[in-house]
């Protein structure tokens, strides 16, 4: 999945985080699928899509699981599972598929849970949190941005294909854009719930503090070192300059 173009001086670039991890991987395929399956039956959106009055009245409750499979359009599903790769190999690979398949489904859920109380709320707007129907991965993503930017909160994002921003700002412009979209209505995009996920991943790592997984962290980075060690030893840079310090762009 990583793209390498040689050129005459001798300096290679690369695209993307690298091969795709067990667990994102995993996720891929169930929201193809999931995909192809509304295709031939509809109606499978509104059993798995969220609806906060189905949540509440119906006892629906594995919606709030299930929407996170769910998508729009072909254009809602690449974009998501884009930036799912994208920005979510890494932390797989420093976490364990274990902690980032829990850390994905708590953020989801979160941002799910975030939408529903929005709904039960006693004033006029939360009408239209109450009813509508949510669907996407979004919200999940949206967490899995929080963690980047906690991990990696110097590596450059490009900002709206145009200009690279450190991760830490790029995700802060990102939530603040989905504040301004919320509160002007959304424009039938679930704003709150990018909010709701990004606010619940955030928080669950700030409680989880330095215990998460330790264990995994010394190992990936031991692994790191031993290969940045070998790489400094046979002159071999797997992109960028050698003096770089954050040769991905995504």
């Amino acid at each position: 999945m990583r793209s390498r173009f040689p050129s005459a001086s001798g300096i290679s670039y690369s695209f993307g985080p690298g091969p795709l991890t067990p667990a994102i991987k995993a996720i891929i395929v169930v929201n193809v699928a999931m995909f192809l399956a509304t295709l031939f039956a509809p109606a499978i959106t509104l059993q798995f899509g969220l609806r906060p009055v189905d949540v509440v009245t119906r006892l629906h409750v594995w919606q709030l699981v299930t929407y996170m499979f769910v998508h729009a359009g072909p254009s809602h599903l690449l974009f998501n599972m884009l930036s799912l790769w994208m920005f979510g190999s890494d932390l797989e690979r420093t976490w364990g598929t274990k902690f980032f398949t829990k850390f994905y489904f708590v953020s989801g859920v979160g941002a799910g849970l975030f939408q529903l109380v929005l709904g039960l709320l006693p004033f006029g707007f939360a009408a239209q949190f109450y009813y509508p129907s949510v669907v996407g991965a979004s919200g999940a993503i949206y967490g899995v941005l929080a963690a980047y930017a906690l991990y990696f909160p110097s590596r450059p994002i490009v900002m709206f294909l145009l200009f690279p921003v450190p991760a830490r700002y790029a995700v802060m412009i990102m939530g603040g854009l989905s504040l301004v979209f919320a509160m002007g209505g959304g424009g039938g995009v679930a704003h709150t719930a990018h909010l709701g996920g990004l606010a619940v991943g955030y928080l669950y790592l700030k409680r989880k503090g330095n215990r998460i997984h330790l264990l995994s962290e010394i190992q990936y980075r031991f692994l790191k070192w031993r290969i940045n060690r070998m790489r400094r030893k046979f002159d071999v840079y797997s992109g960028g300059r050698a003096n770089d310090v954050d040769r991905r762009i995504h």
